[in-house]
């Protein structure tokens, strides 16, 4: 199949990400069993590994390359990041451990200048939605550093505002309701990208830059993507206004799940404890 042999060469994986990982689970590994008597068969081990298993899955595989064709797929590895892989990552961690953390003078010293919770969870919604912006998805896609570093902050951001249902601070007790309106306020946060998205393709739709840089990597001219489009040689989901509408359903749905599977989660790995501690 022609598809297949366009992407020949580009669907390898990424070794040195995988490094970074088994580091990463290596040092896991280490500081659990020297601080911690927690086992490797129980729950928050097992969620940490699941994270850097999906997080090698989705960007150190051929599938961080076949997202770039559309904005659905795109979306859905964006979506597993922000709303799967960050919450799993940090309920694995051993509550002694996160509680030894912060206890520790530097942490306290450190998170005097950290996010609340809140203010995390409106600024990622904020850069979110600049990031799906034609113009700065644009920008961003010309300069692979620049669009990581972008990526790399929304993770960072993401972490601090999953907090809430991840790590609660046994020190602040919340309501049942008031963890539920946080819920709810971080549905709201995200939808207005989404909801560009749907918005984008009732209007005309619009062009995929990662699509473009793609093919600038691959050495083939728009025009030559367009012949081959219209020769059905590529996927018909390319740049068009279904894909984008489906993108952002996807984004709501995911972001749903996301915060269901995090607060089950959450209850069964914290022992029962509800998620709260809003900031």
């Amino acid at each position: 199949m022609f598809y297949a042999m366009w992407l020949e060469g580009q669907l390898l994986w990424n070794m040195p990400l995988l490094a970074c990982l088994i580091c990463l689970a290596a040092i896991y590994v280490y500081v659990t069993a020297s601080y911690t008597n927690i086992k490797f068969y129980q729950k928050q081990p097992l969620l940490y590994f699941l994270s850097l298993g999906i997080m090698y899955l989705t960007f150190g595989s051929p599938f961080e390359t076949i997202s770039h064709l559309s904005f659905s797929l795109h979306m859905l590895q964006m979506s597993i990041l922000y709303f799967i892989i960050s919450p799993l990552f940090v309920l694995g961690i051993p509550d002694a451990l996160i509680q030894s953390l912060r206890e520790h003078s530097l942490t306290k010293r450190v998170s005097k200048y950290v996010l609340p919770s809140k203010a995390a969870l409106y600024a990622f919604g904020a850069m979110f939605l600049m990031y799906h912006f034609p113009i700065v998805l644009t920008s961003l896609a010309q300069t692979s550093i620049v669009h990581n570093g972008y990526l790399f902050v929304l993770l960072l951001l993401s972490f601090r505002m999953w907090q809430p249902i991840t790590v609660p601070d046994p020190k602040k007790e919340h309501s049942h309701e008031q963890n539920k309106r946080y819920l709810f306020l971080s549905g709201l946060v995200i939808m207005p990208a989404c909801l560009l998205f749907i918005i984008t393709a009732f209007i005309g739709g619009m062009n995929n830059p990662l699509l473009s840089e793609l093919t600038a990597n691959l050495c083939i001219s728009p025009s030559q993507l367009s012949q081959l489009s219209s020769l059905d040689i590529l996927p018909s989901t390319f740049n068009t206004r279904l894909d984008q509408m489906f993108a952002g359903i996807l984004m709501l749905g995911m972001h749903k799940f996301g915060v269901v599977l995090t607060v089950r989660l959450g209850r069964k790995t914290k022992s029962g404890a509800v998620a709260g501690g809003v900031d």
